[in-house]
């Protein structure tokens, strides 16, 4: 290991508009991954109440459940693609504004769903924003800085604001639901209308949750004012140097090898993502603690007015009503506390890339450093957890230190930890590593097929081959959710693996290509 040799150009003070570019960069990022991470979140709740379905009913939870994943990842991959041709043709900054109001306000709209086909329109045009939005993003902020120690850092530690994100809307849920009584009933506004339908609970917290994504908006809308164009691009789009772009220019000789394997690699680091990680909300729900709590919490309701109504058949239906919907909230919660483990562990392996892209050299050597452990650990993580247990870890020990009273740290949060450490470090390493694999006029283009065509449309898919294979018999495991645990456990490692492998032939990016 080695460091890089560092550019000509000496690094300089940021300016107010380098600063004010990175804040809406950063902001950008944090919800993009806010967007993403709303499904696995609310994903059982929409489909029980919008068509009453649950992973009990095997064949069509599966179809729907993959349908929300994959629909809108397959039209974002479609037009993240068109967006990267886009971003090289008009520009960074047009394109970038666009897209952070399109998934804002699609964020917004679907959580006025009546149906599942409304819901899945949505998240589509949700989804087409986020991937149009990230590689605006990145090349923009690629075209900032002369010096390369600066650029690497600034797209390294921008980036970290994703794993915010996948936190905020952690957070952002579990405030929904311990405030949920006192929230203004949702109400179709007019302007929707047209698409029919009656929303069902008007009180659901994953409508709130939906409905929270448009935050990103407000400060775009005040900034966009004061954000220039790259002035890269710019000088050679003035100067008329700025050669047109073109997908099949991405196929030539000379850029080939990077296309094939890079596009590759991050449809596996995706398919770790949705084909492990982001199981996890649904293998939470099948916990031996999260039994317990619905359990203890369910007596209590005995006791209520739902199961004191003078008629018996009522106080039936109102009784199994109040389950549903207890259940349904401490499995969310339970869901968003896992994933604030699973994204404080991104957040730290997203410091970590930031902090050694610079001490690397070899680009396949900095990645092996993530991808390595990663493969060892990942599996073991979920097959240690397939069984349903949650076990505490040295928590006597924790409560001794002074402010840490009733604090304990479980084997199943300090695994998920692990996993999303090796996992989201992956996505700030083609963050980084993109934009100097292309020339200008292919940088959008070429991280856009990458990361919307290996990415979107391939790597997400395998949220449903996870869910379909779990679905069959040889699986093992007692229930849904143990059996998603184990298969998720082998997806992992067969991913990881041959990224590992892939990684040989990672081609070391040239100097920065203006």
């Amino acid at each position: 290991m080695s460091a890089p040799v560092p550019s000509h150009a000496d690094p300089l003070r940021m300016t107010g508009t380098q600063w004010l570019i990175c804040v809406i960069a950063a902001i950008g990022f944090a919800f993009d991954t806010y967007e993403l991470l709303m499904m696995p979140l609310i994903l059982r709740p929409a489909l029980k109440e919008l068509a009453n379905i649950t992973p009990a009913d095997g064949a069509p939870w599966v179809l729907w459940s993959t349908l929300m994943f994959y629909v809108p990842a397959m039209c974002g991959g479609i037009f993240g693609l068109l967006g990267g041709y886009l971003t090289d043709r008009f520009g960074r900054r047009r394109v970038l504004t666009w897209s952070i109001l399109l998934y804002a306000f699609s964020a917004f709209a679907a959580g006025f769903s009546t149906s599942l086909p409304m819901l899945l329109f949505f998240r589509t045009t949700t989804f087409i924003g986020v991937c149009v939005e990230f590689v605006a993003a990145v090349a923009w902020l690629a075209e900032l800085f002369d010096n390369s120690i600066q650029r690497e850092k600034v797209l390294g530690y921008t980036q970290v604001y994703s794993s915010f994100g996948g936190l905020l809307v952690a957070f952002a849920s579990g405030l929904i639901l311990q405030n949920l009584k006192s929230l203004p009933e949702i109400i179709m506004p007019g302007f929707l209308n047209f698409l029919g339908g009656q929303i069902g609970d008007s009180h659901a917290a994953w409508r709130y949750t939906l409905m929270s994504g448009i935050i990103p908006a407000i400060p775009l809308i005040v900034i966009r004012p004061f954000l220039p164009e790259s002035p890269k691009w710019s000088q050679k789009k003035e100067e008329g140097t700025l050669r047109r772009p073109s997908i099949a220019e991405l196929f030539s000789p000379q850029l080939l090898q990077t296309t094939l394997v890079t596009t590759a690699m991050v449809a596996c680091s995706y398919g770790v993502a949705f084909g492990a990680i982001q199981q996890i909300p649904q293998i939470v729900a099948g916990i031996d603690a999260v039994k317990d709590e619905i359990q203890e919490k369910t007596k209590t309701l005995k006791e209520s007015d739902a199961a004191n109504d003078p008629d018996p058949e009522k106080a039936e239906k109102k009784f199994k009503a109040a389950v549903g919907r207890l259940a349904a909230q401490i499995r969310q919660e339970k869901a968003a506390e896992y994933t604030k483990a699973q994204e404080v562990g991104g957040l730290v392996g997203r410091f970590g890339l930031a902090a050694l892209v610079v001490l690397f050299a070899s680009r396949r050597s900095l990645l092996r450093v993530f991808l390595i452990p990663g493969m060892i650990l990942t599996p073991l993580i979920f097959m240690g957890f397939a069984q349903g247990h949650e076990t505490t870890w040295f928590t006597k020990n924790i409560e001794m230190i002074p402010g840490f009273h009733g604090f304990h740290i479980s084997l199943l949060g300090l695994g998920i930890f692990v996993a999303g450490l090796f996992t989201v470090a992956q996505f700030s390493f083609w963050g980084n590593y993109l934009p100097h694999a292309y020339p200008m006029h292919l940088r959008g283009t070429g991280e856009s097929f990458a990361a919307n065509i290996g990415g979107r449309m391939v790597g997400t898919a395998f949220f449903g081959v996870t869910q379909n294979i779990a679905l069959q018999s040889f699986v093992p495991g007692a229930s849904p959710e143990a059996k998603t645990a184990c298969v998720a456990a082998c997806v992992a490692g067969s991913l990881f693996f041959i990224n590992l492998v892939l990684s040989f032939f990672l081609p070391e990016p040239k100097p920065q290509q203006d």
